[in-house]
């Protein structure tokens, strides 16, 4: 398979997007397909100059995150191109989760409900419309599965070529939802971070290969923002008090924040304090021990958890999810694989909402808070489900199924259910 991009750039338009920014000496460069400051290595994120934006502007918008564009590093004609329109996924008032975890308000963030199943469809859909200004035609990404799913779609449905690589002990399911779209799938003996190297290697042998969350990291990682805007807006135009939210490489719970952060500062959300909370399975949760040991430096960690979409051992973003939980009076908090499946089950038997394992690490980890007395229970609280359940039947499927195996008769079921 020979994998070529189109060379010819036009004119870059970015929206709001001025420029990159170290996160750590606040160089700046130029908007480009960089990930590392060349003064200190630190991360680069995108910087803006925002206009005035207003909430009638955005509840015009398209019902997808395309509503957002004045907010992200995309093209204000973004929806003319072929993407998958992720987005403006249903908030849920959860009252009987709520009652069973013995909190006054709670929702549940359902983003089950995206094109490919998972958040990822957003942070993707900002990364492949920040690459074809940059002039790629190949998207590319090291995954631990969820992100996969949303590269060769996201790819396939902008006629564009992908190039996904995985480890080897992927869940089935997500590797066939991943393959069906007839990308160049490979999978590699190893972990998520020995797939995430070797990445790294490839995107500076490919200079035309967009590694969404390698090389357009900064650009792709803004896309979990519109997670925090439309919380806000289905909130009303207010934000919650407390958040709970799935750490993988934390880019996501840092980007919330930011979100959050960014309509306060556009005046289209009253200021609040809201604190926030990060969850990550035992098996993986080098920022939770960081957490609670008190450091500032996330130490890398061999993953050995179902969670498998959570088991990035070397989180990059670790450093900044510490920052944000203890600026903002929260925590992060770490729960077993058996909490994790109860808490599957627990979401699936009170809403009818089944999540992958991550969002078991949301529930349980949600619980665990409550019961240490971390979270509190009279504050609103919302939930994010990041990802749909039949992603990793593997992880319930010895845990559930028939009640009874009966004859077609009705005495049959009667007495299945009187046992």
């Amino acid at each position: 398979m020979t994998l070529t991009a189109d060379a010819g750039t036009t004119t870059l338009d970015l929206g709001p997007a001025r420029a990159l920014t170290c996160r750590e000496c606040g160089h700046q460069i130029p908007l480009a397909a960089e990930f590392a400051c060349a003064e200190c290595f630190g991360p680069l994120e995108v910087a803006y100059e925002f206009g005035n934006i207003t909430r009638a502007q955005i509840e015009a918008g398209p019902k997808s995150i395309w509503r957002y564009r004045n907010l992200l590093p995309v093209p204000s004609d973004v929806d003319a191109h072929p993407n998958t329109e992720p987005g403006l996924t249903r908030l849920v008032k959860t009252d009987r989760l709520a009652a069973a975890l013995g909190v006054k308000s709670l929702w549940v963030k359902d983003d089950t409900g995206n094109p490919t199943h998972s958040f990822k469809d957003r942070v993707v859909g900002v990364a492949l419309a920040a690459a074809r200004q940059l002039g790629f035609r190949v998207l590319a990404c090291p995954s631990t599965g969820n992100l996969a799913n949303a590269v060769a779609a996201a790819a396939a449905r902008a006629g564009w070529q992908s190039v996904v690589l995985i480890p080897s002990s992927l869940e089935r399911a997500k590797v066939l939802t991943t393959a069906v779209y007839d990308g160049a799938l490979i999978a590699v003996d190893g972990n998520y971070d020995d797939v995430n190297r070797l990445a790294t290697e490839l995107a500076a042998e490919h200079e035309d290969w967009a590694f969404v969350n390698v090389n357009v990291r900064p650009y792709y990682a803004e896309g979990s923002k519109t997670l925090g805007f439309e919380v806000a807006e289905q909130l009303g135009w207010r934000l919650p008090d407390q958040v709970v939210v799935p750490v993988a490489s934390g880019s996501q719970l840092t980007k919330v924040d930011k979100g959050f952060r960014e309509l306060i500062e556009l005046g289209l959300v009253d200021a609040k304090e809201y604190r926030v909370f990060g969850a990550q399975a035992t098996g993986c949760s080098p920022v939770a021990a960081a957490f609670k040991a008190g450091h500032d430096v996330v130490t890398p960690v061999k993953p050995d958890t179902i969670a498998r979409s959570l088991a990035i051992g070397a989180p990059a973003d670790g450093p900044y999810v510490l920052d944000v939980v203890r600026r903002t009076n929260g925590a992060v908090e770490n729960v077993s694989d058996e909490e994790v499946v109860e808490g599957i089950r627990l979401l699936a038997r009170t809403e009818g909402i089944f999540a992958e394992t991550a969002g078991g690490v949301t529930v349980a980890t949600a619980k665990k808070l409550i019961e240490t007395g971390q979270l509190d229970p009279d504050a609103e609280t919302v939930l994010l489900i990041t990802g749909d359940g039949l992603k990793t039947l593997d992880a319930v499927e010895d845990k559930i199924g028939p009640r009874a195996t009966v004859p077609p008769s009705s005495e049959a079921v009667r007495a299945a259910l009187a046992d």
